[in-house]
């Protein structure tokens, strides 16, 4: 097994920008009132859905390996 070049470090945050624009570019008043109902969460629902997406993702990345 290899490990990660650096290549593959540009190409996932790469694929990572195209994902985070499709819908600010597709549909940008959808994304505004997402956003603007994420500033209105409290701290702890921020933190338990950056919790959340962090264990998700780090989930993801073990079951690749």
């Amino acid at each position: 097994m290899t490990g990660l070049t650096g290549f593959d470090w540009i190409a996932a945050f790469g694929l990572l920008l195209v994902i985070e624009g499709i819908l600010p570019f597709a549909a940008p008043a959808v994304w505004r009132e997402g956003f603007r109902r994420i500033l209105e969460l409290r701290d702890g629902q921020l933190r338990f859905i950056g919790a959340a997406s962090l264990l998700g993702g780090a989930l993801l990345l073990l079951m690749s390996n």
